[in-house]
């Protein structure tokens, strides 16, 4: 297996192109699984563009397949006094495969600090029992340790589409970027798979939105706290939202998808 911090570390520049092959091991049927394309579009904007401030805010647009090698490029669209506006295009052989369109703010005084988004209280990682499951096609989760911990499971047609699960990377360097994060938080399958009773179609993520909450992106024992639910399934499409929180229940980024399930 290529772990995830060789195959960043794998990252080539030519000019204001970089390039990247994933490995069969990072494949989802014949392409690399949307959370790998995404990281590689931050990681390019990373080596490419100087002096950016902390990832505040991403929204990828899965355009086409990305397979082998791929060619990412990143274009500053406008630096501000505080943020960065950052374009980024992802192609493959067969053509446009990702769009990112990615926020950097730096960090302003504020009269107000306000949250709400407590953790679910759910047991340790340790006593909670394995999710991952070898997959024919989904060869990517191999790199993902998960335990369930509360909600229902995919494919047990409960009533509620949701479930928590513990996450995190087998890479022995436990990679804490934000590229790092954003490919584990698209490791777990949709929440609307827990109203079916058996796999029987593809599922696609369409479009997806992050807002990161902090630019503290650590945690214990690299585990980090994943909640997911399906809002509404209609028409053989799912919008679902996900919060993630560190090992110390701080919330850390919210995201929302629009995921194809051909079901």
């Amino acid at each position: 297996m290529t772990e995830f911090t060789e195959l960043m570390a794998s990252m080539t520049t030519d000019g204001d192109t970089c390039s990247a092959t994933a490995t069969e091991d990072w494949l989802q049927g014949r392409t690399m699984y949307g959370g790998l394309s995404a990281a590689l579009c931050l990681e390019s904007a990373a080596r490419q563009l100087s002096d950016l401030p902390p990832l505040r805010s991403a929204q990828f647009s899965f355009i086409g397949p990305a397979a082998d090698t791929v060619m990412i490029r990143p274009t500053a669209l406008r630096r501000g006094k505080s943020t960065v506006f950052v374009g980024v295009d992802l192609f493959s052989e067969t053509g446009f495969a990702t769009r990112a369109t990615l926020c950097y703010g730096a960090a302003r005084s504020s009269a107000v600090d306000y949250g709400s988004l407590p953790a679910p209280k759910v047991p340790e990682p340790d006593v909670c029992p394995a999710f991952f499951r070898k997959i024919p096609g989904l060869n990517f989760i191999q790199h993902f340790d998960g335990r369930f911990a509360g909600g229902n499971p995919p494919f047990s047609e409960s009533e509620t589409p949701a479930f928590v699960l513990w996450l995190r990377h087998r890479d022995p360097a436990q990679p804490a970027s934000v590229a790092a994060l954003v490919a584990l938080t698209d490791a777990p399958p949709p929440a609307a798979l827990v109203k079916f009773d058996k796999p029987s179609g593809p599922i696609s993520t369409m479009t997806w939105g992050i807002d990161l909450l902090t630019d503290n992106i650590e945690t214990r024992d690299g585990w980090w706290l994943l909640e997911t639910r399906a809002e509404r399934i209609h028409d053989g499409y799912s919008s679902q939202a996900t919060t993630l929180w560190n090992a110390d229940r701080q919330p850390i980024l919210v995201c929302r998808q629009n995921v194809a399930v051909f079901m």
